[in-house]
């Protein structure tokens, strides 16, 4: 069940990065130097004490000085050293957001001629919103005002933008990435909705924001959250006990679940709370201790074993053996189909014939053929056996075939794409990506799966842009098993291998063979692997991609691991 949002909607993000120095706009409170009690994060463990006003400072320093500031938030997350820029009583919001910049493209603050105002002008990449969600930003640039006074002869800030303000590089030094842990529609995956907090008691944050918040919109209707609804968090904060157990009181409304609800609360508190060096989690309401159990979501990890078609076998690869899949592998070495994407319970395939057919193959021998359309990308199977079928030239003509053949029309796709190179379903069912063309870029969107009662893919929710531009042609995608994405792209000399999170900043972009046509994801030191268009294997070692194998037709792609 989706919580009705009680949340406060987002204030709107400003802020301004000065010098080379760093910069954003800060928080009140003071500024500690060591890990407080609680203080769970897994951010640095170090604070940034930045410099305070000088005396005589002109106003275009004080708001260079207030901009250094907002990089040092200390451990405790309050930001307390910009402050002393502003006037006293001055009413600013720093934890409405954070915009993000290259850092380049800032202007220094430039002063009117009496001084009492300062403009400073940036051209944000990414914000993030007062809920934590990261999102790329191509607004250009944008104007920046704060107003001064001068309070015993010194200049002191009396208005500002509400929110922090970070160069791309900084952002992650200060800010930390934190997965939000919900259920999906079945309760048998847990699905990821990634928040950028800051340090401080970082387990009170991530707490707060999973039971008192929703999930991101574009991913509300694909998964589910086990608190009922009108569950809070009942104290300001979440203390951790020796041994890393976080003590988490919530509202009386928790009392009346029963315990399968409270195992489910427990694993999606524990998940979330993970990456806040949290050992444990210990639920009650008032002193009434609320006895659960964490419930082992199922995995979605692929194997470490690549998964590959050859001339004679189909299964996966170990040194010069493939250990075939029982009853499916005979089916897929008979069809020779051109791309394949394996279900997580290895009964069924999605599959592109040679001749640009998309259709099944199942264990049991079926072969059935689905969709004849001209111009199709490699399909995607769900946990459900729904095959995902899209032509090139057609984004918004996407289809999900039952088992049985019937097809389903998947309303609100890809809107504003004049071409889509690759796609996806992750691995749990909920979201599902793609490499699409709008206008003159290329740029790889995310968006939720929305489904019926019974099930039934109907729709995707509006689409998110996830950062940065693929460069050049988008060949192939992949979900890899920590829940991102591999995206193979570029042309010759240029090709790549991106390692995209869904959530925030764009990762490494790795120079890749110029011969490299299929990416699939890997559960090795390397996130992804690749297929050469002579049949060569190729992983990733240190600096360099190496030959492991030949003979490839096929590197197949995994939906996760069989229960």
């Amino acid at each position: 069940m989706i919580r009705t949002r009680r949340a406060a909607s987002a204030l709107l993000l400003a802020a301004v990065l000065a010098l080379s120095a760093c910069a954003g706009f800060p928080a009140a409170g003071p500024v500690n130097n060591g890990l407080e009690p609680g203080g769970n994060s897994s951010g640095p463990d170090f604070a940034v004490r930045p410099d305070s006003p000088q005396p005589g400072a002109t106003p275009e320093q004080i708001v260079s000085g207030f901009l250094r500031a907002g990089s040092g938030p200390g451990l405790s997350g309050q930001w307390s050293v910009a402050r002393e820029f502003l006037a006293p009583g001055v009413e600013w919001i720093p934890t409405a957001g954070v915009t993000i910049d290259a850092g380049g493209d800032r202007s220094a603050p430039v002063a009117t001629d009496d001084g009492h105002s300062v403009k400073v002008a940036i051209a944000p990449v990414a914000t993030v919103d007062a809920t934590g969600a990261y999102e790329p930003s191509d607004a250009g640039s944008t104007s920046l005002a704060f107003s001064l006074e001068q309070i015993d002869g010194e200049w002191r800030i009396t208005k500002a933008p509400d929110g922090v303000l970070l160069d791309s590089i900084q952002f992650p030094r200060v800010f930390g990435a934190y997965p939000l842990m919900y259920f999906d529609l079945t309760w048998t995956y847990l699905v990821p909705d990634v928040r950028w907090f800051p340090p401080g008691n970082v387990a009170t944050t991530i707490a707060k924001h999973l039971i008192d918040g929703d999930p991101s919109p574009w991913l509300a209707q694909s998964v589910r959250t086990a608190f009922p609804a009108a569950t809070s968090l009942a104290q300001p904060s979440v203390p951790i006990q020796d041994g890393g157990i976080a003590q988490v009181e919530l509202s009386s409304e928790a009392l009346a679940a029963d315990r399968q609800t409270h195992d489910r609360m427990q694993t999606q508190l524990e998940a979330s709370l993970a990456d806040a060096r949290v050992a444990g989690v210990q639920m009650s309401v008032g002193q009434t201790l609320i006895e659960a159990d964490e419930t082992p979501p199922r995995s979605t990890r692929v194997a470490a074993l690549p998964l590959v078609l050859t001339e004679t076998d189909f299964g996966f690869l170990a040194g010069d053996e493939v250990t075939a899949i029982p009853g499916l592998s005979e089916a897929v070495v008979l069809a020779a189909p051109a791309s394949i994407q394996v279900g997580p319970d290895q009964d069924a395939a999605a599959v592109r014939f040679l001749d640009g057919s998309v259709g099944r193959i199942d264990a049991n021998g079926d072969l059935l053929v689905f969709d004849p359309r001209v111009g199709l990308v490699d399909p995607s199977i769900d946990p459900g056996g729904y095959v995902w079928s899209v032509p090139r030239d057609d984004p918004a003509a996407l289809r999900a075939f039952a088992p049985d053949g019937t097809a389903h029309d998947i309303t609100g796709a890809w809107a504003g794409a004049s071409q889509i190179a690759a796609m996806s379903v992750s691995h749990d069912g909920t979201r599902i990506a793609a490499v699409v063309v709008s206008g003159s870029r290329t740029s790889t969107w995310v968006a939720g799966i929305v489904r019926d009662a019974d099930g039934v893919p109907v729709s995707l929710s509006e689409d998110v842009l996830l950062a940065g531009t693929v460069p050049g042609p988008g060949r192939s995608l992949t979900w890899t098993s920590d829940g991102g994405l591999g995206i193979l792209a570029g042309a010759g000399d240029d090709t790549v291998v991106v390692e995209q999170p869904v959530g925030g900043p764009t990762g490494a972009h790795t120079p890749a063979p110029s011969s490299a046509v299929s990416i699939a994801g890997a559960n090795t030191t390397s996130p992804v692997r690749l297929r050469a268009d002579d049949g060569g294997l190729l992983v990733k070692r240190g600096a360099n991609w190496q030959q492991t194998a030949s003979g490839i037709r096929a590197l197949a792609t995994q939906q996760g691991l069989p229960q």
